[in-house]
């Protein structure tokens, strides 16, 4: 799902309209070199270079790094390029995309070692191993604090308050075709009202004033009032986010403060696993399933928390105290079995597009 973390991943994120794949990392050598593997992925993606460079002093390879957009355009440029795969492993596949990417037979099935360690909840294709859980989180309304103190209004906290009179025009979300968290948020709302009542839940969230754009950078990055790396520039006090994000906008403060600046509506929450897997076709199959194996380990899991803002898939691996501390904490989160998103996923999407955007 997700520079430092996904709150500053603006630096070396692409620009939202590009179909290109942004290349960077270790290695700028030729793809189908036997020594180099190549992992395509979204633009939040990061690793911390140590990291990196232990995978390549174990296995020998070199790693280059495809970023592709939000991740609904990285699985659409996937599938896209499915017969001649741009790498060797995918990132970020997730929940509300995966079936898309099954569907379209993308991956190889492997069973990377150490899955034993990952919950089974988490394993949504344990059967065929096709893909492996990496790590997962929590996608829900932030809101700014400052912004609602200053203005002596209480923050949302449910589905329902957001489309309270008080908070008119006051949200931004993603596109439900074109961004993840977006459709997560979505799908979020099928789960609340069902699948009769959802559609009028929005024609009521339209009403009060909610903004969409392409994707979660522009969302958070630049709409988001609360984020740092808007510089004051966004006037959007809640924004489609995830649990996750207030530790983001803590991150290297001193002193620390009590709490985060931007808080949770925790009642706005839909679970999100994001999986990797081996692409059918890889030039380097070898070598992706060592990279496979070597992200699913405890060195790149327990790097994952402060690099990505997501919560490991191994139940062994340690989380950071700023994580846990200014993390918001989502007991009971939406949720849609798979094979309901596989069957309903398209055909919501185009009704929420008739219905939001025109």
């Amino acid at each position: 799902m997700s520079t430092t973390s996904r709150i500053t991943a603006t630096a070396l994120a692409a620009a939202m309209g590009m179909t290109a794949l942004a290349a960077c990392g270790t290695s700028g050598g030729d793809r189908a070199d036997a020594k180099t593997v190549t992992l395509v992925s979204h633009d939040s993606f990061n690793v911390s270079q140590s990291v990196l460079t232990a995978f390549e002093k174990q296995s020998g390879y070199k790693v280059r790094v495809l970023k592709g957009g939000d991740a609904g355009k990285a699985v659409n440029q996937a599938i896209l390029s499915k017969d001649n795969p741009q790498g060797d492993v995918f990132f970020g596949i997730d929940n509300t995309l995966l079936s898309r990417g099954l569907d379209e037979d993308l991956f190889s099935p492997y069973e990377a070692k150490g899955l034993q360690h990952v919950p089974a909840g988490l394993q949504l294709d344990k059967a065929r191993h096709r893909v492996t859980p990496l790590d997962y989180g929590d996608i829900c309304v932030n809101y700014d604090r400052g912004y609602f103190a200053r203005h002596k209004i209480a923050p949302p906290k449910t589905f329902d308050d957001l489309i309270k009179p008080r908070y008119k025009g006051l949200l931004v979300t993603e596109n439900s075709a074109t961004s993840s968290p977006g459709l997560a948020f979505q799908l979020a709302t099928v789960a609340a009202y069902g699948k009769e009542g959802w559609q009028n839940y929005w024609k009521k969230l339209k009403a009060n004033g909610v903004e969409v754009v392409d994707g979660w950078e522009q969302a958070y990055n630049q709409r988001f009032s609360g984020s740092a790396a808007s510089k004051g520039k966004g006037d959007k006090p809640l924004v489609v986010s995830y649990a996750s994000s207030p530790p983001a906008e803590v991150l290297g403060k001193k002193p620390a403060p009590k709490e985060a600046p931007t808080g949770v509506a925790t009642g706005t929450c839909f679970r999100q696993i994001e999986f990797g897997g081996l692409l059918k076709g890889a030039k380097n199959e070898k070598g992706g399933k060592a990279l496979l194996d070597y992200l699913l380990s405890r060195q790149f899991q327990e790097d994952e928390p402060l690099q990505m803002f997501v919560n490991p898939a191994r139940a062994d691996a340690k989380v950071p105290e700023v994580f846990t501390k200014y993390g918001a904490r989502i007991g009971k989160p939406a949720t849609l079995a798979p094979e309901t998103i596989t069957k309903n996923r398209e055909q919501w999407i185009k009704q929420w597009s008739s219905l939001v955007l025109k």
